[in-house]
């Protein structure tokens, strides 16, 4: 069943009480901070949303991990420190979902912290030529768990990416296995697409079988230009960009960016979708209104989903949006125009707001990893197998 209580799939091993429950936590890469859940995850295998809570990063602590993304001076020493402000980050929004649901730190079984990802870099660099072996690359995820686990006496399962790396993978996207119990319908396609900083999809087929991968940008370059020209973090519902006209030459260049053409598995992140990768495109076009860049990028970002819809989907697919973007009403009305066979709605007329459905995802993966279940997809990643993901730190 879809809704607030959603079937989800996997073995269940009678290691636990009959009603569990696991706190989801995410800060992805639009920065803007941290989103938890408190979910209640049943022996039978049905998740309920309990509460939903954020805390945002402050302006310099955002500027701070931004920086991290690149290359730059004492960079062991501040991730060091920026691991240990988000572990703090995300006590808060534990101790806020406990207040809400009146439950003790004792009455939780585990939290799955995803931790702030400034580099993703897998399959690069360090292949093993002598024993032909390919690079396995890494991802890197800012978080202290022990931390976490100290500050709010919960064991915290983390570090979900690295497994996957290790067994051939991309190691992203991980939220695939989840969105198929989320949202799956037997006999039917279900295309979940998922626009934070980056946009990933997920597309499950009718027959079962599930395909993911990083489409491209998602609000990553828009915020930025917002903030950079309004002082605001985020173009609320596409207002500005609504108020912009396109600019088919930049729209042009940026689709030249040979990542929209790789064939999945792929990943993506920062690493590549930055404020430089924009502002290089923008030297060619000087004279641009500012309104103008906003509204070829929300159409950029748009066409850099609805193309991989139209691929990888077939027309009578039903695409499933959350994630910041589904809020974004004129990055809403550029996919459904782009995508005319199919209808796209807000992941919440489905019973899972769209805020809410990462941090529901890491309690899952949390579930999945205290019960030693895989819950990697290989027809996603690219690994060798499925994996039990994530490390586990003993409260």
């Amino acid at each position: 069943m879809i809704g607030p209580t959603m079937a989800l799939g996997g073995s269940i091993q009678a290691l636990f009480m009959p009603s569990s429950h696991f706190i989801g936590l995410m800060s992805g890469t639009s920065l803007d901070g941290v989103d938890g859940v408190l979910a209640q995850i049943e022996d039978a295998g049905q998740l309920k949303v309990l509460a939903h809570d954020f805390v945002p990063f402050e302006n310099a602590f955002r500027s701070e991990l931004l920086s991290l993304n690149q290359s730059g001076s004492d960079e062991l020493h501040r991730s060091a420190l920026a691991s240990n402000t988000i572990a703090r980050h995300y006590a808060e929004v534990v101790t806020a979902l406990l207040h809400r649901t009146r439950l003790t730190a004792a009455q939780v079984n585990a939290i799955g912290a995803h931790g702030q990802t400034v580099r993703h870099r897998p399959l690069e660099f360090d292949p093993d030529v002598a024993r032909h072996l390919p690079a396995v690359g890494y991802t890197l995820q800012l978080i202290n768990p022990a931390l976490l686990a100290e500050l709010t006496g919960i064991d915290v399962v983390a570090d979900f990416r690295t497994r996957d790396l290790a067994a051939g993978g991309q190691g992203a996207p991980l939220v695939p296995a989840f969105h198929h119990g989320v949202f799956g319908q037997p006999g039917r396609c279900v295309a979940v697409l998922n626009i934070g900083g980056i946009a990933n999809l997920s597309v499950l087929k009718a027959d079962g079988s599930v395909l993911g991968w990083d489409c491209g940008p998602g609000n990553a370059l828009m915020d930025f230009w917002c903030a950079r020209h309004t002082g605001q973090a985020f173009d609320r519902d596409g207002a500005w960009a609504a108020s912009g006209q396109l600019h088919p030459e930049l729209l042009l260049k940026m689709a030249g960016e040979s990542f929209l053409r790789k064939q999945p598995p792929k990943s993506t992140g920062r690493d590549l979708f930055n404020p430089d990768w924009l502002l290089q495109h923008l030297a060619l076009f000087e004279d641009l209104k500012p309104a103008d860049v906003q509204a070829t990028l929300c159409i950029y970002t748009a066409f850099a989903c609805s193309q991989d819809l139209l691929r990888y989907a077939p027309e009578a697919c039903q695409v499933v949006v959350c994630g910041g973007g589904a809020l974004n009403g004129a990055l809403m009305g550029q996919i459904a125009a782009h995508v005319p066979g199919m209808s796209v709605l807000n992941s919440e007329l489905l019973g899972l707001p769209p805020l809410q459905v990462e941090a529901a995802a890491f309690a899952w993966l949390a579930f999945k990893t205290v019960r030693r279940e895989t819950s990697s997809l290989p027809s996603v990643t690219g690994a060798r197998g499925a994996r039990v993901l994530g490390a586990i730190y003993p409260r």
